[in-house]
C-alpha cells in the first residue's frame, strides 16, 4: 500500500519537475547576457517575487520531494 502511494506521488513529482524546468526561461548567453545578468542581480531586489524566482523555488522543492520519494521507493520496493 505504501509502495503504491509513493509510486503515484513519485510519478506526479517527476512530471511536475519536468514541466517546471521547461517553463523556466533560459539563461542569456554571450557578453550582453553577462552584463544584463550582473545588473539584474545587483539591482533586482525583488527577484524572488518574479516568475523565475518562484519557479526556481518550486524546482528546489520538487527536487527534494523527488529524492525523498526515490529513497522511499528504494526502501519499500522489496518489502
Amino acid at each position: 500500500m505504501v509502495r503504491n502511494i509513493l509510486l503515484v506521488v513519485h510519478i506526479i513529482v517527476c512530471v511536475s519537475l519536468i514541466l517546471i524546468v521547461i517553463l523556466q526561461s533560459g539563461r542569456s548567453a554571450g557578453i550582453s547576457g553577462e552584463v544584463a545578468g550582473g545588473a539584474e542581480t545587483f539591482f533586482g531586489k525583488n527577484k524572488a517575487r518574479t516568475l523565475n524566482g518562484m519557479l526556481g523555488r518550486w524546482t528546489t522543492y520538487a527536487a527534494i520531494i523527488f529524492v525523498i520519494t526515490s529513497l522511499g521507493l528504494t526502501i519499500f520496493w522489496n518489502v
